[in-house]
């Protein structure tokens, strides 16, 4: 990028391909020059950036932490050329989104719409994946902003909100829960059920509170998509747990979704998420407020989980 210095590019370089000759090859420079680059960033540091090995260079803490900041560098200047085309009638700025199944039903895409109605000129491109991609998306600048699903604090990326969704029983409207008012995980267990697969969050807690309460479950399918799911509890063949979000996902609405009481659910929260330290455009900086205005505000206790924190068995 050529708002970068050439001298940290050739640094990220360096530390891509672990190799000052292959740099030098891609850029098409001698091998000393790139040295030279690298030597004096170490001098104005005054740090070391690699260590040096026979078979590669590796970044030290202070490479990596340089690495970060060359990455930002580059987002931004994509960032602010990608504004300053967008001054031209013709331009656009094209938003890349990253959210899991529950949000893309409607959450992410009536965002998108509004902001359309707010920025003619924007466009999107949008990857429906598991909640751990679309964090590691936005991490490495893959992606504008994340809309997941968490479990414990983030430290990757910058937390823009977090906020607990209620999870509820999906039924049809002739099964025995659909009278109840809310319904209890032990008598959740006691039909056959639908769930996410293993890895998914919804289903990490699942499995938790299972070891807690001490019940088994008959799990007859797992899908991590919410259309199958919701034809198949339609067709009579079980129970289905979703996320509040996943209520917008019911495309006949012919379903009746029973409240979950289980307080280890209250360990996940949906979140939006951008990286750290990057520049956000307005139209970026109003797509976020949109996403958060569908959202809940605040836990069930309307903090945010400790340092570190992960969902706990107490076995």
């Amino acid at each position: 990028m050529p708002l970068v210095p050439a001298a940290l590019r050739y640094f990220r370089e360096v530390a891509q391909t672990g190799s000052i000759t292959v740099a030098a090859d891609n850029h098409h420079i001698t091998p000393s020059s790139i040295s030279r680059q690298i030597a004096k960033l170490e001098s104005e540091i005054g740090r070391p950036l690699f260590h040096r090995h026979p078979r590669g260079m590796t970044l030290t803490e202070a490479g990596r932490r340089l690495l970060a900041h060359v990455h930002r560098s580059e987002l931004d200047a994509s960032a602010l050329l990608a504004e300053l085309r967008a001054l031209d009638p013709a331009g656009f700025r094209r938003i890349a989104v990253a959210c899991t199944e529950g949000f893309a039903h409607s959450v992410v895409p009536q965002a998108m719409s509004q902001l359309r109605r707010i920025h003619p000129a924007v466009t999107f491109r949008l990857d429906v994946t598991g909640r751990e991609e679309a964090t590691r998306r936005v991490a490495e600048g893959d992606a504008d902003v994340a809309a997941t699903f968490a479990l414990g604090r983030q430290e990757d990326v910058c937390v823009d909100h977090s906020a607990v969704v209620p999870t509820f029983a999906a039924v049809r409207g002739d099964h025995p829960l659909a009278r109840r008012p809310r319904v209890g995980f032990a008598e959740l267990c006691g039909h056959p059920l639908a769930l996410s697969a293993e890895g998914a969050s919804q289903r990490e807690l699942f499995d938790i509170a299972a070891r807690i309460e001490r019940v088994e479950a008959t799990v007859v399918l797992e899908c991590d998509r919410l259309a199958p799911v919701y034809a198949f509890v339609r067709s009579g063949g079980g129970v289905a747990l979703v996320s509040g979000l996943g209520m917008d996902g019911d495309p006949d609405g012919d379903l009746v979704h029973v409240p979950l009481t289980h307080p280890v659910f209250d360990q996940r929260r949906a979140q939006i998420q951008t990286m750290i330290g990057r520049h956000r455009s307005p139209a970026v900086a109003d797509f976020i407020n949109l996403l958060v205005a569908r959202l809940p505000h605040g836990g069930a206790d309307g903090t945010e989980p400790g340092p570190g924190s992960r969902p706990t068995d107490p076995r």
